[in-house]
Formats: C-alpha cells, sequence, structure tokens
C-alpha cells in the first residue's frame, strides 16, 4: 500500500510503499477514506511532543481519520489510541471508534474530532461555561479557537462572546454569527479588554495563542478588578501559537480571582475524554452536516504529503489528507 513515512524525527513524511498492516488484538484492516493534518500529528512526527515517547521509526502519522471497515460501515478513529491513518489502509480497533453518520462527508468527519473534542472539554469540563456567562477566545480565527466561540454561544449558551484573531475575514464572520470581535496588532489590546472586564467581567478566557497576548490579557483582567473585589475567572490554557512561555507578576493571581488551568493529553480525566467521544463528537458531526457549525476544511492527496506538510494552510482551515 501507498502510505506517508516519517523517517527521521523532524522531517517530512515521504510518499512510500509499505505492507499492508495485519489484524491483531481485535483490530481490522479498513480503507481509509480520510486523515486529518493537526498541530499533534505534526508534533508527534517531530519527536518533541511528549506524545512521541515510545514510538519507533519509520512510522506512520496520523491520528484522526475516518475509514470504512470489511463491512462497510464508515467509522472515526480518536486521538492516540489511533495512528497511521495517513496511508490507504489502517489498523482499526472497531470498540474504539466512532460510527459515522451517512449524511456525514468523510472530510468533516476527520477534520472535526481533534478541534470539536477539544472545544467540547474546554468550554464544558474545564471552563464550565453556563448559560449567560461572557466569554473571552484568544485565537478565535484558527481552527480550534473558530469552533469554540461557535460552541461558546451555540451548544453552551454563553450570554456574550468576545473573538480575538488576526484574521479580518474570519474575524467578520465570526461577527455575523453574534460575536464581538477584536483584531489582534490593531490597537490597544490590554485597554479594549479591560473596558470589557471592567464593563461586564469574564467569566472564562480560553486561550489558544500563550506568550505576549497572554500577557496583556491578563494583565488587563487583574487591572480592571477593583482593589479587595472578587470576580471568579477561568483562565484556560489551550494552545500556544504566540510563544510557550510568558512573564506574569504574581501579583495578578493574588490580587484576583482568576484561576489558570490547561486542557491537553495529560490534564483531562480519562472519563472526560470518553464522554467527548460518544457523547459530544457524534452531536458535533451532526452540527456540523446541519450547518450549525462550521468547520472549514481543505482536501490534499496523499501522494502530494510532503509538499502538504510544510505548506501553510489557509487561517481557520484543517488540511486533510485523502488516498
Amino acid at each position: 500500500m501507498k502510505a506517508a513515512v516519517v523517517r527521521a524525527w523532524g522531517q517530512a513524511p515521504v510518499y512510500a510503499d509499505l505492507p499492508d498492516p495485519q489484524p491483531s488484538a481485535g483490530a481490522e484492516v479498513a480503507d481509509v477514506e480520510a486523515c486529518a493534518l493537526t498541530n499533534l500529528t505534526k508534533g508527534i512526527a517531530s519527536g518533541r511532543h511528549y506524545a512521541a515517547k515510545g514510538i519507533e521509526l519509520p512510522m506512520v502519522p496520523g491520528l484522526d481519520g475516518v475509514a470504512r471497515l470489511a463491512d462497510g460501515t464508515r467509522v472515526c478513529t480518536v486521538g492516540l489510541g489511533s495512528g497511521g491513518m495517513m496511508a490507504e489502509r489502517a489498523l482499526i480497533d472497531p470498540r474504539r471508534a466512532v460510527a459515522v453518520p451517512e449524511h456525514v462527508d468523510s472530510v468533516t468527519a476527520a477534520a472535526l474530532p481533534n478541534p470539536g473534542m477539544s472545544a467540547w472539554i474546554t468550554l464544558s469540563h474545564a471552563a464550565s461555561v453556563k448559560p449567560g456567562d461572557h466569554v473571552l477566545v484568544l485565537g478565535a480565527t484558527g481552527v480550534t479557537g473558530s469552533l469554540a466561540a461557535q460552541l461558546a454561544r451555540s451548544m453552551f449558551g454563553a450570554g456574550a462572546v468576545v473573538a480575538v484573531g488576526r484574521d479580518p475575514d474570519r474575524l467578520q464572520w465570526l461577527g455575523s454569527t453574534g460575536a464581538q470581535t477584536i483584531r489582534l496588532g490593531e490597537g490597544d489590546l490590554a485597554a479594549r479588554i479591560a473596558d470589557l472586564h471592567g464593563a461586564r467581567p469574564f467569566d472564562a478566557v480560553l486561550d489558544y495563542l500563550w506568550g505576549e497576548p497572554a500577557e496583556q490579557v491578563l494583565g488587563a483582567l487583574a487591572a480592571a478588578t477593583p482593589a479587595g473585589g472578587f470576580q471568579a475567572t477561568r483562565y484556560i490554557q489551550v494552545g500556544s501559537m504566540a510563544g510557550a512561555s510568558l512573564t506574569l507578576d504574581a501579583a495578578v493571581l493574588r490580587a484576583t480571582g482568576i484561576t489558570v488551568s490547561g486542557v491537553g493529553l495529560g490534564s483531562v480525566p480519562p472519563d472526560v475524554w470518553r464522554q467527548a467521544q460518544t457523547e459530544a463528537l457524534p452531536k458535533l458531526m451532526s452540527m456540523a452536516a446541519a450547518g450549525e457549525i462550521e468547520l472549514r476544511t481543505q482536501a490534499r492527496p496523499l501522494s502530494d504529503i510532503e509538499r502538504i506538510w510544510t505548506d501553510s494552510a489557509p487561517s481557520g482551515t484543517r488540511v486533510v489528507v485523502t488516498p
């Protein structure tokens, strides 16, 4: 079979021939129809992500994908329990997969698990967003941030959503869904956030950027909190597209009701991941098929994997590899 093959850590995979996988321990060989190219997939293939520990080379990348079983059933694989999906065929354990409804196309079904489950876990588990909450999304023009901004209102009933990002077209679209938008690089971000927090305190902040934008926002939340006042704001760190570290004045956490926590493979209980897979993901698929949420995708052929790996996708668009 043809597959994307990583032969050295940090190098782009090559399009090459490999033997077909063999059935093992309840898993069966299935024909792959689509596989999402995610930051997690790239991170593991680089060898630098903590999830790469124990993986041997050569390897076939690809975690979230759609395959058709021998009986004709289409299923979606999710996360680290899968692997090797950037190939014509892959080994699939039906017990750990989710059936794909017939009205959902394979490209959308492959693209949805990574951002959809992450956004759902962040909103429901980490941020505990409730109807009427005031929610700030940093990095709302990225794939997951955009979906989180949509779900905050459509699924969790947030009273107001402020979307911060760089892409003006995506911000304009998010504005059409009812979100208030702020474009990074235009004006004083800290001042805008302080004004908004002072007028109506944020209950939750979903941060896909970290780095300097996070420094500005955390400082602004503290500056807008009256001395001795208390406002519980759940600050959830999810991504680090703007930098892996920041400088934070200790007084920000001592003088406010801000709590900071993260969402990732090691910070979410297994039962929450299972709920996201078995309950949230099927609902998200139906919402996407009905047009209730938008997830932009770009299908690219597996044979072009070396170029796909290094190309920059349009902002807010998930690249999906198809055999």
